[in-house]
């Protein structure tokens, strides 16, 4: 019984820091501009938690599929390096640079052609890539 009062108290005061925190005046905002909302509940016995994806801001985020991969065609230099495992920033930048100077990636195993980005690192994020 009183570890199930403890778990409230834990989960009320999560919910009161998320809504007092910056983070949680800005979800609000976008709720108020959107007609897309998300509600999600971490427990049966917490309130669910609801945050909206603003129209605008779904756009920007067209380089991650719901699949988890990633548009070697589309994506920023930042996803790019969020996205692939053993790429960063540095080796993003360039896989972007070499897009903007030759145009689109015809195939995944064009990215060989990029320099720093080499056989073994297209095979290990092969399943994360796509077009």
């Amino acid at each position: 019984m009183e570890e199930n009062s403890m778990q409230q108290r834990f989960f009320l005061a999560l919910a009161l820091a998320l809504l007092i925190s910056p983070t949680g005046h800005n979800v609000r905002a976008a709720q108020a501009n959107s007609a897309e909302t998300v509600s999600v509940s971490t427990s049966d016995q917490a309130e669910p938690s609801s945050f909206s994806v603003n129209d605008a801001d779904a756009g920007k985020a067209v380089a991650l599929s719901a699949s988890g991969q990633v548009s070697i065609n589309q994506a920023t230099a930042e996803e790019l390096a969020a996205a692939l495992n053993g790429i960063g920033l540095k080796k993003a930048q360039a896989i972007v640079s070499y897009r903007e100077e030759y145009g689109d990636f015809t195939g995944i195993e064009q990215l060989k052609e990029v320099p720093g980005i080499g056989n073994a690192l297209v095979e290990r994020n092969v399943s994360r890539l796509k077009l």
